[in-house]
């Protein structure tokens, strides 16, 4: 299961911009996932790129 801390997220964007198949963006500009599991990326890699770990897989 895919989620975003949204205490800890800043909205760099790294996620949607590595996986927009997952990841969204809020009224607030934070990221939330969309859905639990990606084909084309690697999701491992993208909690990885998060600059504040707030991707939790």
């Amino acid at each position: 299961m895919v989620s975003v801390d949204q205490s800890l997220c800043t909205g760099c964007g790294i996620c949607y911009d590595m996986c927009p198949e997952i990841f969204t963006s809020t009224e607030e500009g934070k990221a939330q996932a969309t859905a639990h599991e990606c084909e084309l990326h690697s999701l491992e890699e993208v909690a990885d790129a998060c600059p504040v770990e707030a991707i939790n897989i």
